[in-house]
């Protein structure tokens, strides 16, 4: 267990309570990579949806702000005073106080997200907690913090900041996710990518089904991917696993790597990939699954 305690700090304006909070992953269907600005953040253009693969973050009232991180990445994770989650609290209310756990169970990393979930997580929650209202400016907390923060399929541009209405996706859609417990620095994998931008993409209103939507994502990218596979090989075996399993109809790495995706029509489908995953390699994270939906996971 990690874990992380502030100098002591004055109560917080809110009643004693125990709340909790879900934070889940979020996956990059495509990442096309459209430009870069002079002070060298470069511009996305991306579908992003979250999967019911979820770290917790808790809380109760304290007079300290401290942080245990448990659960399977709680190590690689950290519980020290650059945590997101201890970012996230101090950018929200200065001088307020909250015992926070964190059970980690996405991977590190790992182009999911996590840590601006975990962000996320815990500004909605001490926002509830502490009767405050979400004033700081999410984007100052990291670029995937904002759509983190509403957690439902969104489109994003900019360098994650100009967020859109998604195309309604098809009903009961199944993901395996897949890492090779290898963690990939984002910075690197963007100081790695080559050759020219592309271009945004022309997003229908809806995708009928599972097989539509991964017909569609065919006709895209994830621009990261080859300078991700450079830095880290293992990513080219996992996405040829994903896509070898049965029902497959998409496979692709997510956000920066190393974390490789499959699209399923059925959540069933997805549940029985990661299981097979998980038996011919053991060594691999692998989840299965449905989306994480209006604040539960769609089955």
């Amino acid at each position: 267990m990690a874990t992380h305690r502030d100098r002591p700090l004055p109560p917080p304006r809110a009643e004693a309570g125990a709340l909790s909070e879900a934070a889940p992953a979020k996956l990059n269907l495509f990442l096309h990579v459209t430009g870069r600005r002079d002070d060298g953040y470069h511009l996305l253009d991306s579908l992003a949806v979250f999967a019911g693969l979820t770290d917790t973050l808790s809380a109760t009232l304290a007079d300290t702000l401290s942080l245990s991180v448990t659960g399977p990445f709680a190590d690689a994770a950290g519980g020290g005073d650059d945590n997101l989650v201890l970012r996230a609290a101090r950018a929200l209310a200065p001088g307020h106080g909250a015992a926070l756990t964190l059970d980690k169970r996405i991977p590190v990393a790992a182009g999911l997200g996590g840590g601006s979930a975990d962000a996320a997580a815990a500004l909605r929650l001490l926002s509830r907690l502490w009767a405050t209202p979400i004033a700081c400016d999410p984007l100052r907390l990291g670029a995937d913090v904002p759509v983190c923060l509403a957690s439902a399929p969104a489109s994003m541009r900019g360098i994650g900041e100009v967020l859109g209405a998604a195309p309604a996706l098809p009903p009961g859609l199944g993901l395996v996710i897949a890492n090779p417990r290898l963690p990939l620095a984002t910075p690197a994998v963007f100081a790695a990518r080559g050759g020219a931008f592309g271009a945004p993409a022309a997003m229908p209103d809806r995708f009928a089904d599972a097989a539509t939507l991964a017909a569609w994502l065919g006709t895209t990218t994830n621009g990261l991917e080859a300078a991700a596979t450079a830095l880290c090989p293992p990513v080219a075996v996992v996405r040829a696993a994903c896509a070898s399993l049965p029902g497959a109809l998409l496979a692709r790495m997510s956000g920066s790597g190393p974390t490789c995706f499959a699209l399923f029509a059925t959540v069933a489908e997805a549940e029985a990939g990661a299981a097979r995953l998980a038996q011919a390699e053991p060594a691999w994270f692998a989840w299965g699954g449905g989306l994480y939906r209006n604040g539960s996971v769609s089955l």
